[in-house]
């Protein structure tokens, strides 16, 4: 994603932290990972706290895992023949089907931001990467858009059904290393939702 404007505006600690655990969420749901991501995230460290622990548990997974066992765990999931086993877009989760109104809305409130896609994807834009990505950036402050953008885009596009969708991942039986990553999404959605609802 990318956009013709940048805001300079200090960006503390927190969102920093925010942006990367976007990223990083948004990396390995938008393609398997490659010997060097597994390695990065096998580095992970955690604390005491929920998110700290699905970290822990996260770079474990990624410890125990190699670049083709976990290309082949992406495709069952997300891919498949004919389909994968989750569906990861927001049409799907709160319509049922493909390319219905929820993708409308992304298309509209990205065209509001200024936000242009960038790359070769071919992926919808109510992909769960590309809202993460998004998230990534306005965390940043890659786009020119103040804080209650964040928390509208958010609200809008991932708060009614990203943590269920990464629920799902952490529940599934063929998952091994994503059963982590669905760990660590669910949880960080969940304290985003919380810390936005204080915010307002």
């Amino acid at each position: 994603m990318s956009s013709g404007a940048s805001s300079n505006r200090d960006i503390d600690e927190i969102d920093l932290l925010r942006a990367a655990e976007y990223g990083l969420l948004s990396l390995l749901l938008g393609k398997a990972p490659d010997t060097e991501t597994l390695a990065r995230v096998a580095q992970l460290k955690g604390d005491a706290s929920d998110l700290g622990m699905a970290h822990v548990e996260l770079a474990a997974a990624a410890s125990a895992t190699d670049d083709h066992t976990a290309s082949k765990e992406f495709f069952g999931l997300f891919i498949g023949l004919g389909r994968g086993e989750l569906l990861p877009y927001a049409s799907y989760y709160l319509t049922g089907f493909l390319h219905e109104r929820p993708l409308a809305r992304v298309r509209e409130d990205l065209e509001l931001l200024g936000i242009e896609r960038a790359g070769p994807s071919r992926e919808p834009e109510d992909h769960i990467a590309i809202l993460l990505e998004v998230m990534a950036g306005l965390a940043r402050g890659d786009f020119d858009a103040e804080f209650a953008e964040q928390a509208r885009f958010f609200e809008r596009h991932l708060k009614p059904w990203a943590a269920r969708m990464f629920a799902d991942l952490e529940m599934s039986g063929t998952a091994n290393f994503y059963r982590a990553v669905g760990r660590v999404g669910r949880v960080f959605m969940e304290l985003e939702a919380e810390a936005f609802a204080l915010s307002e």
